[in-house]
């Protein structure tokens, strides 16, 4: 495999990779949560995956600062890159912002931050079912 310096990729890329990664932590998560039937998983993930759950998430990761500088960052590079989509059920500041969260978590997984990653994430999960 050709090694590509992470810190070059174009946000939208990083946010590609992150919706992937994103997906596949929650899905995980609420198979071992005891939730197996198809269409009951796909209703449950909206909760923790929508551009608006995102744009919420993000937006209390950066008031808490718990994103280093260099998160922030990418977190900026992914919500600026320029789109050429629209967004799906959500207005543009929403769909930029959660663009900008999962070029963040794309961010992590490339550079195999396993643990950031995870702890991202796990506080992710967590905000998300206590509310």
């Amino acid at each position: 495999m050709t090694k590509v310096d992470v810190s070059l990729i174009n946000g939208i890329a990083l946010a590609f990779e992150g919706d992937a990664v994103y997906s596949m932590y929650i899905r995980r998560h609420l198979i071992f949560k005891g939730q197996t039937k198809p269409r009951q998983l796909h209703r449950l993930a909206t909760h923790y995956v929508s551009a608006k759950a995102q744009a919420m998430l993000i937006n209390l990761l950066l008031e808490q600062k718990l994103l280093t500088e260099e998160e922030e960052a990418i977190y900026k590079r992914g919500r600026n890159a320029p789109t050429h989509t629209k967004a799906k059920n959500t207005d543009i500041i929403t769909y930029k912002m959660s663009t900008g969260f999962e070029a963040v978590i794309g961010y992590l997984h490339m550079l195999e931050r396993t643990e950031r990653l995870e702890e991202l994430i796990g506080w992710c999960i967590a905000t998300i079912e206590e509310n």
